[in-house]
């Protein structure tokens, strides 16, 4: 009797272990976080607050619970017992996935299969995995980003007041019938046929002497403003736009005037309302630009939520990193034209800056019959095609899958199939004449000068920007309060109506030869916080530049951006080499021998002092002048280094100026006061001293506040 007392208490425990154990296994595992998960989403959507991270979680509690359930069917350790317990829960959590979408309907979207997965959402999916104790793979290096690309965030869309005054004054687009395509009753010899591999072949077999340019037409008059004047490459392709071409892949190299084209592209087609979708470095330039090739069609900046935006402007420019906010209104304005600077930004196309500009130019496509769409880029079609895959669908040439309409009906002109070794040339030609547009500067050479400067404004935003500005006010308070202390102690008597040009002068003078010992910022601090805060934007500008030519000179006057500079190339994975003061001989030259003879070696950072006399860096063709210099000399010699004897192509050298602060002032005082324009055009030999230009420097930002003054 005891001993069956003993096996009755023995078996009571091994049963109140194995029930300990189960109920510890059902609490372990990747189940739980999606039950823990789906009760969150429940319960937000009954609180009606579905924001765009709740979303997200609907999506991968969804994804997550698909793939447990593939995954507990195929595994062959479960007991049968087992795999019922664990697909009687999964069916719970799908219940309740279900329940909860029938609350919103919007999220049977994100179950279906081709839904798009953001990054948002790959985060959590690892997040959750982690947590339920699985071995979770390493994620794929990332490539490196392009310039001014920003991480991506998950959508907060925003109607700016001034886009909604814009619809009710014009509440009915009038529509376009033109987009109903009329079908050729033709049978499709390619029908069966995979296309799209096939065509991205007939690029890559292609050999440098293959042509690369769609035909066009001789240079046609355009109307521009004042006495600015089109180069003829230039007039040719908004010719083709003025003869009814509609879409582009502008494929010019840097320095050949694409943002010119394209603005008057839009002018002659009339495109308008023109989109135009860019990086963050170059949205200034744009705007610019428009300003000064198109001026009777206003353009306007999307900043953040775009609160200070035109809602009524002709031309609407929009850079890459706030694009996602702006989506929703962007595909319901009515567009009829879209371009897409530096467009190999859109290559990945899972990233949601792509799927954003795929999905705008869709929405322009269906409303509009044959707008005008660009896609700007200096990459060599020759390399990398398949990233072109997502720019010919923003241009409407292929979908997913297949050639669409146009390009189809080109490609059954040529009567041949994939099987026939002529197919491959002459499908390379069909997509050319798309309208594909790609010129070098080599190839042009007689159009343009040997050496010119191009300035690239930027915006300095965020807190350093209100810095600075605020330092170049404090700076101009300090004159005024000089000036007005000057003229309050004249004994004189003399009586200047106005302001007195003669003291505004001498109390510029003043000031610099009491620099060293004012207490406030002078004028040369100031210099080097702007240098400072424009490295990076100089810096992401360089990697797109040597992205799209090769080998790039970039200069600058401090330490410090040249420093901020080259951490900017290891985050984009940029290589690069050094020319520095401090370095010693046998450094110096290994660094210039990198640049010149090493493939790898795309960028040399190089110090305006140290570097701008002395070297021969022929081997690229592009500058970049990240710091302006007080002397019209110190730059010129700088560019000097690359256009030298043997140079066989013309020379671009990039200002990045800081808009809207005193580096503006000094850009246009170097061009005006030492011959810059006339050094790069003419050998002037003009030359104005450097503490000539830090004087007019301060004689503008006085002159310009005393005339606020007098205005008020």
């Amino acid at each position: 009797m005891a001993r069956a007392r003993q096996r009755q208490q023995n078996g009571r425990s091994t049963a109140t272990r194995n029930n300990g154990r189960a109920r510890n296994q059902d609490n372990k595992g990747l189940i739980p976080q999606l039950a823990r998960a789906v009760r969150e989403v429940e319960a937000a959507v009954e609180r009606r607050s579905i924001a765009p991270s709740v979303r997200t979680k609907f999506q991968v509690v969804a994804l997550l619970a698909r793939q447990e359930r593939n995954r507990i069917k195929a595994d062959p350790d479960l007991t049968e017992s087992r795999r019922g317990e664990e697909l009687k829960r999964l069916d719970g959590i799908a219940t309740i996935l279900a329940q909860t979408a029938a609350r919103d309907s919007t999220l049977f979207e994100l179950l279906r299969e081709d839904a798009m997965v953001t990054d948002a959402a790959k985060e959590l999916i690892r997040d959750l995995q982690t947590a339920a104790g699985m071995e979770v793979p390493e994620e794929e290096e990332p490539e490196p980003q392009e310039a001014s690309e920003a991480p991506e965030v998950t959508e907060r869309r925003v109607v700016p007041q001034a886009v909604l005054a814009r619809q009710l004054a014009n509440p009915f687009l009038v529509p376009d019938f033109t987009a109903a395509r009329a079908k050729k009753p033709r049978t499709s010899e390619l029908a069966r046929w995979e296309l799209l591999g096939p065509l991205f072949r007939s690029f890559e077999q292609s050999d440098d002497t293959a042509v690369a340019c769609m035909p066009l037409p001789g240079p046609e008059h355009v109307r521009l403003p004042g006495d600015l004047e089109l180069m003829a490459h230039q007039a040719r392709m908004v010719g083709a736009a003025a003869n009814g071409h509609r879409t582009f892949l502008l494929a010019d190299e840097p320095g050949l005037g694409k943002t010119a084209q394209a603005l008057l592209a839009a002018q002659e087609a009339k495109a308008y309302p023109l989109l135009v979708v860019v990086p963050n470095v170059v949205k200034t330039n744009w705007a610019r630009e428009a300003e000064r090739w198109t001026p009777r069609h206003p353009a306007t900046v999307i900043h953040g939520d775009g609160d200070s935006i035109d809602g009524f402007a002709d031309i609407i420019i929009v850079n890459y990193e706030v694009l996602d906010r702006h989506v929703g209104w962007l595909k319901d304005l009515g567009f009829r034209g879209m371009v897409v600077d530096e467009a190999h930004f859109i290559k990945n196309k899972s990233s949601q800056r792509s799927q954003h500009v795929l999905e705008v130019s869709e929405s322009i496509r269906a409303r509009t019959g044959r707008p005008l769409l660009m896609a700007l880029t200096g990459t060599p079609l020759i390399n990398d095609i398949d990233d072109f895959r997502a720019i010919w669908q923003f241009l409407g040439w292929i979908d997913e899958k297949k050639p669409l309409a146009e390009l189809i009906d080109k490609l059954e002109d040529n009567q041949m199939t994939p099987l026939d070794r002529a197919f491959f040339p002459a499908a390379r030609k069909s997509v050319i004449d798309m309208g594909i547009v790609r010129r070098r500067k080599i190839d042009v050479a007689a159009d343009i000068p040997e050496r010119r400067i191009a300035d690239i404004p930027v915006e300095l935003d965020g807190e350093v920007g209100r810095s600075i500005r605020e330092a170049e006010a404090e700076l101009a308070r300090r004159l005024v309060k000089r000036y007005d202390s000057a003229l309050a102690a004249r004994t004189s008597g003399e009586v200047v109506e106005g302001i007195d040009h003669d003291l505004v002068r001498r109390v510029a003078g003043w000031e610099r030869e009491d620099s060293d010992e004012s207490t406030g910022e002078n004028v040369f601090a100031l210099m080097r916080r702007i240098g400072q805060a424009k490295a990076g934007l100089a810096a992401d500008y360089t990697a797109q530049l040597a992205r799209n030519v090769g080998k790039v000179v970039f200069f600058a006057k401090h330490i410090d951006v040249m420093d901020a500079a080259e951490e900017t190339f290891d985050r984009r994975g940029i290589k690069y080499s050094s020319i520095r003061g401090d370095q010693t001989r046998g450094v110096r030259e290994k660094n210039i021998e990198a640049f010149v003879n090493d493939p790898e070696v795309s960028v040399v950072v190089c110090s305006l002092t140290a570097a701008g006399v002395g070297l021969n860096l022929q081997v690229a063709s592009n500058v970049v002048l990240a710091e302006l210099s007080w002397t019209a000399a110190e730059q010129t010699q700088a560019i000097d280094r690359v256009h030298r004897i043997g140079q066989d192509q013309p020379v671009t050298a990039w200002r990045v100026i800081a808009a809207q602060t005193v580096d503006t002032r000094i850009a246009e005082l170097i061009d005006t006061k030492a011959g810059l324009a006339a050094r790069a055009l003419d050998g002037s030999t003009e030359e104005v001293s450097s503490v000539d230009l830090q004087i007019e420097a301060m004689v503008t930002l006085l002159t310009d506040a005393l005339e606020a003054r007098l205005a008020v």
